[in-house]
């Protein structure tokens, strides 16, 4: 997500084109001084765009509502999110391609640490704005659902097992997003979020290799048992 610029000096409508940011960000950057000085609820778009200088129909052109300008950068999230699953080479473990493409939220979150921590106290605080979010979470749910049936089409009971998963990646990757946030986005983002991706990933990774042992008839058990012992290390020696 462009870093957002607060209204002033150049940037206030009538400075000069070049001194002002796109005309995006200066939209959401105008609702959000509104947000804070009169609430959320208060602020109407006719509010923003005086603010921002600009007509109406330049806002619908950006922003279909008003819930929108709260959340600029998740559409092209879910894009870039989109197009990574669909690039996975399908020898790739499922489980941890999910968690990869749970990483390019955190991401986005991490490149404006002040702007997300904005956000997610006016989303605590507005019931709207936690409606509006829940359906983007589903959203990002439902692409990692759609992939991981793909990927699991074979398995026994593969399509609950996918979003059983999705959902598994999300609440991990929002849980340690959260931590972050409630720090006031100090520290690495990525510290908060990784270990409890990692849980998921160990708990559904992929079944493994089932492991055959041939041996003859009236073979001691105790080379059985060495065979199979053999294969399992050899098993668990190869890179996921």
């Amino acid at each position: 997500m462009s870093q957002t610029k607060e209204p002033g000096g150049g940037d206030r409508p009538g400075g000069a084109a070049e001194d002002r940011p796109p005309m995006r960000d200066l939209l959401v950057s105008a609702a959000f001084e509104l947000f804070v000085e009169r609430g959320y609820e208060n602020t109407t778009v006719d509010d923003i765009v005086r603010l921002a200088g600009v007509g109406r129909r330049s806002f619908f052109r950006y922003f279909p509502t008003k819930e929108d300008v709260v959340f600029p950068d998740h559409e092209g999230a879910l894009a870039r999110m989109v197009a990574y699953l669909a690039d996975d080479p399908a020898q790739e473990d499922a489980v941890s391609t999910a968690c990869g493409a749970a990483r390019l939220v955190m991401r986005m979150y991490a490149e404006n640490p002040e702007f997300s921590v904005r956000r997610y106290t006016l989303t605590r605080h507005v019931p709207a704005l936690k409606a509006y979010e829940i359906s983007v979470v589903w959203r990002y749910e439902r692409a990692l659902a759609t992939y991981l049936e793909r990927r699991f089409a074979g398995l026994a009971e593969g399509g609950a097992r996918a979003h059983a998963v999705a959902a598994a990646v999300v609440a991990a990757h929002n849980y340690g997003l959260r931590t972050w946030l409630r720090s006031g986005g100090r520290g690495d983002v990525a510290a908060c979020v990784d270990p409890a991706l990692e849980m998921v990933r160990r708990t559904w990774r992929e079944p493994q290799d089932t492991v055959v042992v041939i041996a003859r008839s009236g073979t001691p058990m105790w080379q059985v048992v060495q065979q199979v012992e053999t294969a399992l290390r050899e098993g668990d020696a190869k890179p996921e």
